[in-house]
């Protein structure tokens, strides 16, 4: 590494530390690495999206996650351990793409699931496009669907939101950036995501009080990283790509490699909702 940024990222839990100041040495770094003094949309792929931001445009440059300050190397198989920078068709404009997300189950600490999210805002994102690979509540949706989460339910007991800081949650998901979606893939339906700390899948009864308390979809991870999105600024939009249908709503038995292959037969669609959204923005 030759920045000459000081690497203050040993442990984002040390309360000595900001994790705001680890942001500033990551994104400083990516700079440094991409040749972009800033970035205008990020994206966090999650499983089953991993080949969506190749329609995106030209990736100018790669990053291997070890090398910036606060990251690590992809813990889930189907996940890519590096960022990349990515031209939004002929605008002028870059996109920050995460290839992985640090989740919840890890253990390494709320401030290590954000730090993405923080990244990306300390790069000059005004935009944030989280994904993820999820079980579906509604027997409809079936593998491969993606929907638009307008609201979430964070099951994880925890925030990244530090102190006395009173964060509106409200409006988090952007109805705008909602619209804009439709826009572009009027079958787009939306839904209320559920987070469960994992990785364990839920069981059948977990899964039905999601549904009593008004979850559509369940997962283990994105409602922390948008709690962080909202705190910094940034306009939000959540898709989920239901990979399976959760636990008792079907018979069948729950694999990651399902949730791989529902990926994989989704690429296209996914691919180009996210291509197309992110050139409007």
């Amino acid at each position: 590494m030759t920045s000459s940024h000081r690497d203050v990222s040993a442990d984002l839990d040390d309360p000595a530390i900001d994790p705001f100041d680890v942001a500033r040495q990551a994104a400083a770094v990516i700079a440094e690495r991409t040749g972009a003094p800033r970035h205008d949309v990020a994206l966090v792929l999650g499983s089953g999206w991993g080949h969506a931001a190749d329609l995106i445009g030209e990736t100018l440059a790669t990053v291997d996650n070890a090398d910036v300050p606060g990251f690590s190397a992809a813990a889930v198989e189907g996940h890519s351990g590096t960022m990349r920078s990515v031209a939004i068709g002929d605008t002028g404009r870059r996109a920050l793409v995460f290839g992985t997300r640090t989740h919840f189950y890890e253990g390494r600490g709320v401030r290590a699931v954000v730090h993405g999210v923080r990244t990306a805002a300390a790069a000059g994102c005004s935009t944030i496009v989280l994904t993820n690979g999820c079980g579906g509540l509604n027997p409809a949706w079936a593998p491969g669907t993606p929907v638009l989460i307008r609201d979430h339910i964070n099951l994880t007991a925890h925030s990244p939101v530090e102190g006395a800081n009173f964060v509106d949650l409200t409006d988090l998901y952007t109805p705008r950036l909602r619209d804009l979606a439709r826009e572009v893939d009027h079958e787009l339906d939306e839904g209320v995501y559920v987070q469960f700390r994992g990785p364990h899948y839920e069981t059948p009864a977990e899964v039905q009080m999601a549904k009593v308390i008004g979850g559509d979809l369940v997962g283990m991870s994105t409602t922390l990283e948008a709690i962080a999105a909202r705190q910094c600024g940034l306009d939000v939009l959540g898709i989920s790509l239901v990979t399976n249908l959760a636990a008792g709503i079907s018979d069948q038995p729950l694999s990651h490699a399902e949730v791989l292959e529902a990926g994989r037969s989704a690429a296209w669609r996914c691919g180009r909702l996210l291509a197309e959204v992110v050139g409007r923005l």
